[in-house]
């Protein structure tokens, strides 16, 4: 029987696209389905197993059956690790120009984001599963551990004032695994930490203040529940302009002061420090935090980051 060649095998799979991953409903196409059920990093040992599923003739040094894994559970932590394994990064992606065209020219993610160009999307369990572009953030324990995954689908065919570049779907944002007291984090934090909810939120800061280590808890639930690292000297709440921002902002300042943290309230003039970034733009965002932060802190990240931006 003949061998049949890797770019073959690859032709039929590309023929197979889009197919749902019935155990776990998520991200990819058949070929990262193949690799993320069995963990195989290596081509060859996919292309070998896709051959085996769809009855094809197998190469002949293939004497020997390999284990199988199971398929580990929908929504745990290591289907969150997986996904954020098999995607790529994301300079020259979907994700790059999404972030810029909200006003983030510089995007000092730290390598926390990743990009999925098909990543499953299930409206609920009685509708098919589709796939689109994603934004993918790891979400870490203090100890720098991959507890969960944020993932914000993005829409590929434009940039609206509606959607603000997400997928147009009814959900655009939905988080896997283990967030509570975990978090998105940009920078090594060493004494001070400026925390809030949203990814593109904290992003914007960190455009003004890349040295000031930042985290993003997604919700206003989990930054009420952040656990501050141990050493943290001053916290900034970055604060959302709602009711659910106000109340999770009062929560952790007691929490922080109660832990002998100084705990500083950052307020945007608009919702978030987002669309203040957008709509006022980069030097106005700047002259607003100066009056926000301790002084020391101005000179310390806000002074520095202009002068590496000159």
């Amino acid at each position: 029987m003949r061998n049949i060649t890797l770019g073959a095998t690859y032709s039929v799979l590309c023929s197979t696209a889009h197919k749902t991953d019935a155990a776990t409903g998520e991200h990819g196409d058949l070929l990262d389905i193949i690799r993320e059920s069995l963990a195989l990093r290596d081509f060859r040992d996919v292309a070998e197993e896709a051959k085996r599923f769809l009855k094809l003739p197998r190469s002949e040094e293939q004497s020997l059956p390999r284990p199988i894994r199971p398929v580990v559970p929908a929504g745990s932590q290591e289907a969150a690790r997986r996904l954020f394994a098999i995607s790529g990064p994301i300079e020259g992606t979907l994700v790059e120009t999404y972030l810029q065209r909200r006003g983030i020219a510089r995007i000092h993610h730290g390598g926390s984001l990743r990009f999925h160009p098909r990543c499953y999307y299930r409206p609920d369990e009685h509708l098919p599963t589709e796939t689109w572009p994603a934004m993918i953030g790891s979400v870490t324990d203090l100890e720098g551990r991959i507890t969960g995954v944020h993932r914000t689908w993005l829409d590929p065919h434009g940039f609206d004032r509606v959607r603000l570049g997400k997928a147009p779907i009814d959900t655009p944002r939905r988080a896997i695994g283990d967030l509570l007291g975990n978090a998105v984090r940009f920078g090594v934090v060493d004494d001070v930490l400026a925390a809030g909810e949203g990814i593109e939120t904290m992003l914007s800061l960190r455009y003004v203040l890349p040295t000031l280590p930042m985290t993003a808890a997604l919700s206003a639930n989990h930054l009420s529940a952040m656990l501050p690292p141990s050493g943290l000297r001053r916290l900034y709440i970055a604060r959302d302009a709602d009711a659910a921002g106000d109340a999770a902002q009062a929560i952790l300042t007691q929490r922080a002061e109660a832990a002998g943290i100084e705990a500083i309230v950052l307020s945007p003039r608009q919702g978030d420090f987002n669309e203040d970034l957008h709509i006022f733009g980069l030097e106005a965002l700047r002259a607003a935090l100066l009056l926000q932060l301790a002084p020391e802190d101005v000179v310390r990240f806000l002074h520095s980051s202009m002068v590496t931006a000159e």
